[in-house]
């Protein structure tokens, strides 16, 4: 297991930095490319070892992926070009791959296997199971298909008007794409609508997709035809910048080209409920997608109470929101939030024992934290637990402490993004 030192003389952040791509955008880029017939050819791409799966698992299926770069290029004759893989697909630790490849490999006449390393074995896929059984997928696993490793015996599937019980981007889009593949109509209605990059991507793919609010409807076999995809930086990764420059005295920084979705931009929101100065820039919308530069200046942060329809769209910044709580002023309360209990690691869990460990007053409760505020943070030796947002989180912590900060398990950060170290040394050089 690899550890990292983190001590900083230069604790100030300054300048402009661009972050990677979008990861959940450059996930289903690679997926849809692969379902349509023609070229896509995807810019700004990331190249984090989560995103790689996917473009592995439709290599796998016979489809041609070229990647140079952060630029990929794939060509593919549809779905009718799809091949049977020869040997079980290996989707690391990337959830996303999981659930979304899980809906299009139930409508392909072929057998599957899929497994994942220790991390992504441990986490449900149950929720995404059991609506694809509904349609007529034959999905067994561990756990009667709760727990990877899992084999599909894809096939012809019926359509379905479904409704999650839980707040899930991946089951809304592993569904909708089940629905791509099926004759009729396939229905998804939220209570709470999530992140929709699946709908933005589909239609730009020639999908007969229409949104009524949190309602989904997909017609089902159209062809969808390749396309250029220009991925906008992802906000997810933005948002450890953002809240570094909030709770570091003198910083001042700007990240350009952020992904603007409106399901997204949950931690614009957050950091306005608790007064840091936050400035949205240059806003546009390129392939659908609004984008914009964010500048964010030292502040002094207020406590607030972070519930409900919010934390679907700040479900992975969540950890460094925890992190700013622990330097404002007074008492934030997260609840709502038990969707993090099932993520890369038990984040609710881990954010605490490890803000706990570095001095921070923090409570986990079953479906979130509560947090003091005002706390000064020590050194100490942390670990990822092989969740990137939480390696992340650690070593923006490290800016608050007079001591060092022993990170073990840093290489899981490349998991979304590979330069983190690289732009965070370019801030503290300035």
């Amino acid at each position: 297991m690899s550890q990292k030192v983190l001590a900083f003389e230069q604790k100030t952040l300054t300048g402009h930095i661009t972050v990677p791509g979008d990861k959940s955008i450059s996930h289903r880029a690679v997926m849809f490319g692969s379902l349509a017939e023609g070229k896509t050819k995807i810019t700004n791409f990331l190249a984090g070892e989560d995103c790689l799966s996917t473009i592995a698992a439709f290599q796998a299926m016979g489809v041609s992926i070229k990647r140079e770069d952060n630029t990929v290029l794939v060509e593919s004759e549809g779905v009718n070009g799809l091949k049977e893989p020869d040997q079980p697909i290996n989707l690391g630790n990337s959830g996303t791959t999981a659930r979304l490849l899980m809906g299009i490999l139930a409508g392909l006449p072929f057998h599957f296997t899929l497994y994942g390393d220790d991390s992504l074995s441990k986490r449900p896929m149950d929720r995404i199971a059991h609506p694809l059984r509904e349609m007529g997928a034959k999905i067994d696993g561990r756990e009667h298909g709760r727990l990877l490793p899992i084999a599909i015996r894809g096939g012809q599937l019926l359509p379905i008007d479904f409704k999650p019980n839980v707040k899930s981007a991946q089951v809304k889009s592993g569904v909708l794409l089940a629905g791509l593949l099926t004759d009729g109509v396939t229905t998804v209605e939220e209570v709470t609508k999530t992140r929709d990059h699946t709908e933005n991507m589909l239609k730009a793919f020639g999908a007969n997709i229409n949104v009524e609010g949190a309602k989904v409807k997909i017609t089902g076999n159209k062809n969808l035809t390749g396309c250029d995809i220009e991925v906008p930086g992802d906000i997810s990764s933005a948002a450890f910048f953002l809240v570094a420059a909030a709770i570091t005295e003198g910083s001042h920084v700007t990240i350009e080209n952020v992904g603007l979705n409106p399901t997204r931009t949950g931690i614009i929101d957050v950091l306005n409920m608790m007064d840091v100065s936050i400035d949205v820039m240059k806003k546009r919308t390129i392939g659908g997608e609004p984008i914009g530069d964010i500048t964010v200046r030292a502040s002094k942060p207020k406590a607030t109470v972070i519930e409900g329809d919010i934390i679907p769209r700040i479900i992975d910044e969540i950890p460094i929101i925890a992190l700013l709580a622990t330097q404002a002023t007074g008492q934030t309360l997260i609840k709502d939030a038990e969707e993090l209990r099932f993520k890369e690691t038990d984040r609710i869990e881990s954010v605490v024992h490890t803000l706990s460990k570095l001095g921070a007053t923090i409570t986990g409760t079953k479906d979130g934290m509560i947090i003091e505020g005002n706390t000064k943070l020590h050194g100490g030796v942390t670990n990822s637990f092989g969740d990137h947002r939480i390696g992340m989180m650690i070593a923006v912590a490290s800016l608050l402490t007079d001591e060092k900060v022993e990170l073990h398990d840093d290489e899981c950060i490349a998991i979304s993004y590979p330069t983190f170290f690289e732009d965070l040394h370019s801030l503290l050089s300035n």
